[in-house]
């Protein structure tokens, strides 16, 4: 028993002290080719075995000629155990230069491409985690240009629906300074229907950018969608019988919901007036409200005929204001980017589609909890 442990310290003192050789080259190569470092491991494993081979040796008295032919057994693993570990390092190092310059085309702005040819495990996980990234960035930078191409559109049509009343408002006061105008009443009442056009742009304006910069500020309360829509719908009743649209609100179901009450009002003011200005006369604007599992589905279908298929992804985008026949007189398209923004930061979503005769929009809102 002696004699055993004698045998596993020597052995254990020869193999420590290549190790420690083997972690400080390992230190010094650090920075250097991945086949350095598995040369140095490879290396290391059989120095250790020699180095713990000689101390027993030694130590035990083995003689000459068993000293040399064990020498010479471990000599020839450590040449093919380095020759492995050259084959693998040059592998690994291929591979991951492939990667790298795969890498660098969608770092310049293109597509993450997976090198063809075997790779490790740890290398191919990686390159599917790069092709995921890849098409993050894609869907993002497609994502800026289209908000880059709304705020363009949007500055652009604003300017233009600013210097249109601006300039009336211009002409009214200057017929009114110089005493020109026949009826001053009712440029006076002109006057004022063109500053609250305009006030009510610059409030869309603050309100988008609140939603824009994450600092809208809702004060969420348990209400019943009942009433929130019975709210909206008599808000809009008086510019429904104006286009002689009807309203219809009879398949709203009395289902709670935890929201921001006059945010929502809002919301689905917005769209109310959007339904009832594309709705022809004699037209019906119908909202309805259900649950659906965990949510409430909030709709309103109008009578405008339907959106073009290539419109229905830009609906409700910043400044989108479509063909003609469905642009409001005096809008900006901001009514529709401010309904989906409350609407996600509700925690919601926002949604249009075609049915016959029209569209209908959806709000899908979550359940108040129970």
């Amino acid at each position: 028993m002696r004699d055993v442990l004698l045998i596993a310290v020597y052995a254990f003192l020869g193999a420590a002290a290549a190790g420690l050789l083997g972690a400080l080259a390992l230190r010094l190569l650090r920075n250097r080719s991945v086949t350095a470092s598995l040369a140095v491991v490879a290396a290391v494993a059989v120095s250790a075995m020699l180095a713990g081979t000689l101390a027993v040796a030694w130590e035990m008295f083995l003689s000459s000629h068993d000293l040399k032919v064990v020498t010479l057994v471990i000599a020839m693993a450590a040449a093919v155990s380095l020759a492995t570990a050259l084959v693998l390092g040059r592998r690994v190092v291929s591979s991951s230069r492939q990667l790298a310059l795969a890498t660098r085309s969608f770092g310049d702005g293109g597509d993450f491409a997976a090198p063809e040819g075997p790779a490790t495990a740890e290398l191919a996980a990686l390159s599917r985690e790069l092709a995921a990234t890849s098409a993050k960035l894609s869907a993002s930078r497609e994502r800026e240009r289209a908000l880059e191409t709304s705020r363009r559109e949007l500055v652009a049509w604003i300017s233009h629906d600013l210097r249109t009343p601006l300039a009336g408002l211009r002409a009214m006061a200057e017929a009114l300074e110089d005493g020109m105008a026949k009826d001053p009443e009712r440029y006076f009442r002109q006057i004022r229907t063109e500053v609250e056009r305009l006030n009510g742009m610059v409030g869309d304006l603050f309100e988008l950018s609140r939603i824009h910069a994450g600092a809208l500020a809702l004060n969420p309360a348990r209400m019943s969608v009942h009433d929130l829509v019975g709210d909206a719908l008599a808000g809009a009743d008086p510019l429904a019988r104006e286009h002689g649209v009807r309203l219809v609100g009879d398949r709203v179901e009395p289902v709670p919901v935890e929201v921001d009450g006059k945010e929502m009002t809002r919301v689905l003011a917005n769209l109310l007036v959007n339904a009832i200005r594309h709705t022809p006369a004699d037209g019906t604007v119908a909202v309805a409200a259900e649950a659906r599992a965990e949510s409430v589905v909030l709709s309103v279908t109008d009578g405008c005929g339907g959106i073009p298929d290539d419109d229905l992804t830009r609906v409700f985008d910043t400044g989108w204001r479509g063909t003609e026949a469905r642009t409001p007189p005096g809008g900006a398209g901001l009514g529709l980017a401010i309904v989906r923004g409350i609407v996600e930061a509700h925690a919601g979503s926002a949604a249009v589609h075609n049915v016959h005769g029209g569209c209908r929009f959806e709000l899908v809102l979550p359940a108040a909890r129970t």
